[in-house]
């Protein structure tokens, strides 16, 4: 058995060594320039920078990488990896006035990592350079671009020695509802959590031969877990193919996308529920009858709300271009389990559970959650009374907590948070559980994720999960952005807590204001029974939001409470 995926990757370099690793379509279009890099190329250039950290004597260290979309980042994280050297993906600032918060955030992570190294291309480390005056923490902190370390530096590559418990990279999540901490996942995390994948999404030996070994196109973001440890990291364990390219081509134009799922085929793709909302607003009859995606096994769905009307349009707008029903997974996973904790089963129509009665299989204007599969090998789910740490019985809605080899080591340095997140112990069940903070139940094994801990929204001695009134809200008005919606709660003095509805509009409904204003009110009032304190419309792209695109409710609280949101209409109060 492998020790590391660096093993796994020196294999396949030996046993396939001209077979395609990645592709990167460089403009985001299947006929415009694309750049590959085989297995062996792989290996030679993940050797070439391992080589050049450890003459530098940085094992154990922290490297930070920073790059744009593209190849040269997988050969750095696995250079980093093959050479005992903790990897820290990040986003690399621009350098403009609206990329202040990356800049920021670029800060806080080098100081909180610890970083003795920057690994980047050539513009990003030229840009770094500008911005010395920002970013004072470089005068002590190595860079180098790696494209610029020469092949012959492979030579020198030492294997190191990594046991399951060393650490192999740290991945910063901000959450939704705290600040961002670095999750320390080891070496044992990843090959356990791709294992997970592996068994979960049905990658098996005769699936790899029937898409000749084409498994993912993926858009996703690299330097988040969903796009890292799904498309990137899967794909050095099986010794397969993906296809890669930018976010921002595939937001430019999501019907990149599926074009490029037509045009390579893979068993795999998918991103978060917006993602599939983006696609269908480009259903167009000539993209329809461009596209055939009867290959589609996996069509995976996560990282935020899953949306029973999603899947269903989905389905029924793409069936036209051999899009099956049944390759729609919903799928439930966190940074902090490395990646992937429960999903569906390949082949198999997702699961709606009924609102009224908990019926599984229910129809859609009925449906409650939507079931996020059953755990993975080796994977335990609870799920839990926050409070008193009492396992619920089937069907009750409470914590979700997580056990297995896949769950991190903690958080970077921080033992007080590892302690109140890593370390639940739960009566029956022996080791430690990870605390998510998400809620949901358990029905006939598979797990439903219904909203999250700290994000309930409770008026009148009534619970409300946000996510219902965003979703109520966005189906209101044309003009609101999929995905782009917070609902939270304010002290209304007197009147107790009451919510508010944040919501991005489209940049040409400047005129509506008023009477999108009016009909999200009516809407929540017909659908929750509840009474909005405010409507807030805030221009496109300005609602906070982690690194995965999951909506930041009280970062968005706060910034409506300090009267600094983005208003396109009236005043935040």
């Amino acid at each position: 058995m492998a020790r590391s995926l660096v093993e796994l990757l020196i294999k396949h370099a030996s046993n396939h060594p001209e077979r395609t690793a990645y592709r990167h379509l460089v403009t985001g279009d299947c006929d415009g320039e694309i750049q590959e890099l085989t297995y062996h190329r792989l290996a030679l250039r993940s050797r070439a920078v391992a080589a050049w950290l450890q003459d530098r004597g940085l094992a154990g260290s922290r490297a930070m990488l920073l790059y744009p979309p593209g190849l040269e980042f997988v050969c750095a994280y696995l250079g980093c990896l093959a050479a005992g050297v903790i990897a820290v993906p990040g986003v690399p600032p621009q350098g403009r006035a609206q990329n202040h918060r990356a800049l920021n955030r670029t800060k806080r992570l080098m100081a909180d990592a610890d970083a003795k190294v920057v690994l980047g291309d050539r513009g990003v480390l030229a840009a770094l350079d500008g911005m010395a005056e920002h970013l004072p923490e470089l005068d002590r902190i190595a860079r180098v671009a790696t494209e610029d370390i020469p092949d012959g530096t492979a030579s020198g590559w030492r294997e190191p020695e990594l046991t399951p418990d060393t650490v192999a990279f740290l991945q910063y999540t901000s959450g939704s509802t705290s600040a961002p901490r670095g999750v320390a996942v080891t070496h044992g995390n990843l090959l356990a959590n791709e294992a997970v994948i592996t068994e979960r999404m049905g990658h098996t030996p005769e699936a790899m031969a029937a898409h000749d070994h084409e498994m993912f196109v993926s858009w996703l973001p690299v330097y988040h877990d969903m796009g890292l440890i799904g498309p990137v990291l899967n794909t050095v364990y099986l010794g397969a193919t993906a296809t890669l390219f930018s976010p921002l081509h595939f937001l430019q134009q999501p019907a990149r996308w599926l074009t490029a799922v037509s045009r390579y085929r893979p068993h795999t793709s998918g991103g978060p529920n917006f993602a599939y909302e983006l696609a269908l607003k480009h259903a167009s009859p000539e993209l329809l009858g461009d596209l055939d995606l009867s290959a589609w096994k996996v069509a995976f769905n996560g990282a935020e709300p899953v949306r029973a009307a999603t899947l269903r349009r989905f389905a029924d707008a793409f069936a036209p271009a051999g899009f099956r029903r049944e390759a729609l997974y919903p799928c439930y996973g966190l940074a902090e389990a490395t990646l992937m904790v429960t999903g569906g089963t390949t082949a198999t129509a997702p699961t709606l559970l009924a609102a009224a009665d908990g019926t599984p299989n229910a129809g859609e204007a009925d449906a409650a959650a939507v079931g996020c599969g059953r755990p993975g090998p080796g994977v335990t789910v609870a799920v839990v009374h926050p409070e008193s740490g009492r396992e619920l019985p089937e069907g009750e809605v409470g914590e979700i907590w997580v056990a297995g080899a896949g769950v991190a080591k903690g958080y970077w340095r921080n033992a007080l948070a590892t302690r109140q997140t890593f370390r639940a112990e739960l009566p029956g069940h022996e080791g430690r559980f990870l605390r998510t903070g998400d809620l949901g139940l358990l029905k006939d094994g598979e797990l439903f994720v219904t909203g999250r801990l700290k994000d309930l929204i409770v008026v009148d001695g009534r619970n409300h999960y946000p996510q219902d009134l965003e979703l109520t809200a966005e189906l209101t008005h044309p003009a609101l952005r999929p995905g782009c919606t917070a609902a939270f709660s304010v002290d209304a003095g007197a009147d107790g807590e009451r919510p508010v509805i944040v919501a991005e509009t489209a940049p040409d409904s400047a005129g509506e204001p008023e009477r999108i204003t009016d009909v999200i009110r009516a809407a929540v009032g017909d659908a929750h029974g509840l009474t909005l304190r405010a409507v807030v419309l805030v221009r496109p792209g300005t609602i906070p939001k982690t690194s995965s695109g999951k909506i930041q409710r009280r970062a968005t609280r706060d910034a409506y409470l300090a009267g600094t949101l983005a208003v396109v209409t009236g005043p935040p109060m």
